[in-house]
């Protein structure tokens, strides 16, 4: 998906730091980009100042949910890859996971080949 070479930029999105530096020593040899926010705000910033080529948020976040943050990332940067990471995945309707085109829904506490091979799939 990335050109020239360069590897894929992922964009991590949690209001848990812990949740975000645990995510990023999962995917650290993994070969991407990794950029993250801990704030839908903050991620918001990044997409709109560079490209990504997958968006991986957690469902529950202050002020805004994963699948609204989603909603904006797909009529904003259709072609970014979508998913969503969450304690309670079946709180979330299989369609509307379909109409936000997500990728995968990975549930926690997550396993790391789990969420490698997600990642791996969608990039």
């Amino acid at each position: 998906m990335s050109g020239s070479g360069s590897p894929p930029v992922v964009l991590l999105v949690d209001d848990e730091t812990r949740i975000l530096s645990a995510l990023r020593r999962t995917l650290r040899r993994e070969g991407y980009e990794i950029l993250t926010a801990e704030s839908v705000a903050e991620a918001l910033r990044i997409l709109g100042s560079r490209p990504v080529n997958l968006v991986l948020t957690d469902q529950k976040m202050p002020g805004m949910s994963g699948l609204e943050f989603l909603e904006q990332v797909a009529a904003r940067h259709p072609a970014v890859a979508r998913l969503v990471i969450t304690g309670w995945p079946e709180e979330i309707p299989a369609a509307q996971i379909e109409r936000l085109g997500i990728r995968a829904l990975i549930p926690k506490p997550w396993d790391d080949d789990q969420v490698r091979s997600a990642l791996r799939d969608h990039t």
